[in-house]
């Protein structure tokens, strides 16, 4: 027998060990629907393009050519790189557009299911975790070109390699945790999906993609206080020096981000139910 479930006017905050039980309970119910609506997503995604999975190489190879291109024309002055600058542009933007994909798929992924939300009572998570898995799917696909670029520029892999894949999910849960804020506010305002990828342009500039991490400056504090930055950095280093240049940075940002997701998740429970029933009506 399912355990019954009773619906009362009291806030869930008023009872946070059902609440946490019942998110738990959402999450694992919603596997199965989640996977379905990854496998649709994913099929469409690159079925519908002409050059299928190569998009996922083409943005890192394009970003890396041009401003290596405009590095060696002497447009722009990079300090000192760990790996060669090619490499290190290549690298840097597939870990952006994973984190890019985080923060914006839930966002994306919530405002296109708002006719299912209204008609339909299911796990909301299920869309989260279908876009999570969408992130991993495309993370797989870059991997061959990470793997590739470090081949081809002969950098260095030691045991810290291993670490990584620790670095890139803490990375990846900070971008849902963006998405997962943002989703009920986009819900209900276009001007959050219309800026996204504009607020996404400007964090890019403050992310050390392009260039090491500045230490001086009012822009290398910026740098310093962009919670990507110490995830970002780290997980580069893990993957080829293997020396942390800021491991406190990491598990600030991470601790941060763990606590923030719970924070959020449960903001995100409580609001989706109340943005639905504004749309619709």
């Amino acid at each position: 027998m399912p355990p019954e479930i009773v619906h009362t006017p009291d806030s869930l905050l008023r009872r946070p060990r059902y609440l946490l039980w019942s998110m738990w309970r959402d999450l694992l119910a919603s596997r199965e629907l989640a996977w379905r609506l990854m496998v649709r997503d994913i099929s469409a995604q690159y079925r519908q393009a002409l050059l299928g999975v190569m998009w996922a190489f083409i943005p890192p190879i394009a970003m890396a050519l041009g401003f290596t291109l405009a590095r060696d024309a002497n447009v722009f002055t990079v300090g000192e790189t760990d790996i060669p600058y090619p490499a290190y542009v290549m690298f840097n933007t597939a870990l952006w557009q994973t984190f890019t994909d985080a923060a914006t798929g839930p966002v994306q992924a919530i405002i296109q299911a708002k006719p299912m939300l209204a008609r339909v009572n299911f796990p909301r998570e299920a869309i989260v975790l279908a876009k999570l898995g969408e992130v991993g799917f495309n993370f797989a696909i870059k991997l061959i070109l990470i793997v590739a670029l470090f081949l081809y520029f002969r950098v260095p892999v030691g045991w810290s390699v291993i670490l990584a894949p620790v670095a890139l999910v803490h990375l990846i849960l900070l971008g849902v945790l963006v998405g997962v804020l943002l989703a009920p506010i986009g819900v209900l305002y276009q001007d959050v999906s219309k800026s996204l990828n504009m607020v996404m342009g400007f964090w890019l500039f403050l992310t050390p993609v392009i260039y090491p991490v500045p230490t001086e400056g009012a822009f290398g504090v910026l740098v310093a206080w962009n919670p990507v930055t110490p995830l970002l950095t780290t997980l580069r280093e893990l993957a080829t020096t293997g020396v942390v240049s800021n491991p406190l940075g990491f598990w600030v940002v991470s601790g941060a981000t763990l606590v923030g997701l719970l924070l959020t998740w449960i903001s995100f429970r409580i609001a989706i139910p109340y943005v639905v029933e504004r749309v619709t009506s």
